[in-house]
């Protein structure tokens, strides 16, 4: 199993949860994701982008990270661009940290784009340390969210045989209109499990709701 994480440029704060999402993972920074380098106490093996939003300090105190140069008239975002590198050094998960705050287009690709390659079969985490979310499609899933954790599920289609155990709110086989707001702003209580019988969605949690 090979890890990898993405830095982003949105924001992001460090935590516990983020820390052992880093534990052994390989790490590309996509452009201005590189500022996020120290915070975490890490050093990328590459570094991915146009470099459009990289200051020329970061240009210097990261010269002797790898890099990989785009020109800014592409047909692919800095972070899709890393993420292809990543599958190409053999990823067989992906931890998209930084995929919140900054662009909401960007932002709403990140999301597209996990639940893209959760489809084809590879795990995507994205974070931002404070929130984390999952594609969801169907089958079951556990996550080890802690008591109290708030979380929704955003469905990106109708959503049917829609179950939620462990939660304040539990459900049991519910279909969800799409742009339904039932699936929002929960709470977990004990083991989170969640079931979707046909449709996909995203589990968007808040382990860390101080930081937000």
């Amino acid at each position: 199993m090979s890890r990898f994480v993405i830095l982003l440029g949105g924001r992001l704060v460090r935590t516990p949860r983020l820390d052992a999402q880093l534990a052994g993972a390989r790490v590309i920074a996509a452009d201005a994701g590189m500022t996020h380098a120290k915070t975490l106490g890490i050093t990328p093996e590459l570094w991915v982008g146009d470099f459009d939003s990289s200051t020329a300090e970061l240009a210097a105190e990261y010269a002797h990270i790898p890099q990989s140069r785009y020109p800014e008239e592409k047909d692919n975002t800095d972070g899709e661009l890393a993420v292809t590198e990543a599958l190409k050094r053999g990823a067989t998960s992906l931890v998209l940290a930084g995929a919140f705050g900054g662009r909401v287009d960007h932002a709403f690709l990140h999301v597209a784009l996990a639940i893209r390659r959760a489809k084809e079969g590879l795990p995507v985490v994205i974070t931002s340390g404070n929130q984390e979310a999952h594609p969801l499609l169907p089958g079951a899933r556990d996550f080890d969210f802690d008591d109290g954790t708030q979380f929704s599920i955003l469905g990106f289609s109708h959503l049917s045989g829609v179950t939620v155990m462990g939660a304040r709110w539990p459900l049991d086989g519910v279909e969800i209109p799409f742009g339904s707001s039932l699936t929002l702003s929960n709470e977990v209580r004990g083991d989170l499990r969640i079931s979707i019988g046909v449709g996909r969605a995203l589990l968007l949690a808040h382990p860390y709701p101080g930081d937000l």
